[in-house]
């Protein structure tokens, strides 16, 4: 199975079903290491049960991050194509969950050009507002100062954002650079 990069279509899906797969695979080897251990000594106080208990620390961060992802959904192949089509000129991130310290916010899409990213998330519980500041504050943080980053939940609105961003790319006729690179691998640290 190929390995869908962060920031492409269909990470979020992959993502929940590796941890998944992970957890189980944890957990059955946790199960496994218990009755074996068992079956050879006949009690619970030995080795394996020891090797048991601290296989449970990976295998619980595996659930974990299973659960956090689990109620969350990727973009659309119709909506993908769409805003591929509508920005061929910028750069392009999809299917995040932007974590911060105090929230998990679910963004369908990012266009990053210049001074500008701009963000579109289906999810009605992602705040806009502090989803959109805890990425200039991080972006800030890196010294990328004068961005300036808006998050729509109106899908209309930011394709309309977008169409624009990219007519200006198109009259400057300036190909996305190393800034706009760099952009978009900080923001792809904030998701998971």
């Amino acid at each position: 199975m190929n390995k869908i990069e962060k920031g492409r279509p269909g990470h979020i899906k992959a993502q929940k079903n590796r941890y998944l797969a992970g957890a189980l695979a944890e957990f059955g080897i946790v199960i496994g290491l218990l009755v074996f251990g068992y079956v050879q000594t006949k009690t619970k106080l030995n080795l394996f049960t020891l090797f048991a208990i601290l296989g449970c620390l990976p295998a619980s961060k595996m659930l974990a991050e299973f659960i956090t992802m689990a109620p969350h959904k990727g973009i659309l192949p119709e909506k993908y194509e769409e805003i591929k089509a509508h920005a061929p000129l910028l750069i392009d991130i999809y299917d995040l969950i932007i974590t911060s310290s105090e929230k998990v916010m679910p963004v369908s899409a990012v266009i990053i050009t210049g001074h500008m990213v701009c963000g579109y998330t289906e999810n009605p519980k992602t705040n806009e507002v502090k989803c959109a500041e805890h990425i200039k504050e991080t972006l800030e943080n890196n010294h990328y100062d004068k961005v300036t980053v808006k998050i729509f939940h109106d899908y209309k609105a930011f394709l309309a954002r977008v169409d624009g961003l990219n007519s200006m790319a198109s009259v400057e006729k300036k190909e996305p650079g190393k800034r706009e690179t760099n952009m978009k691998a900080l923001i792809l640290t904030l998701s998971m």
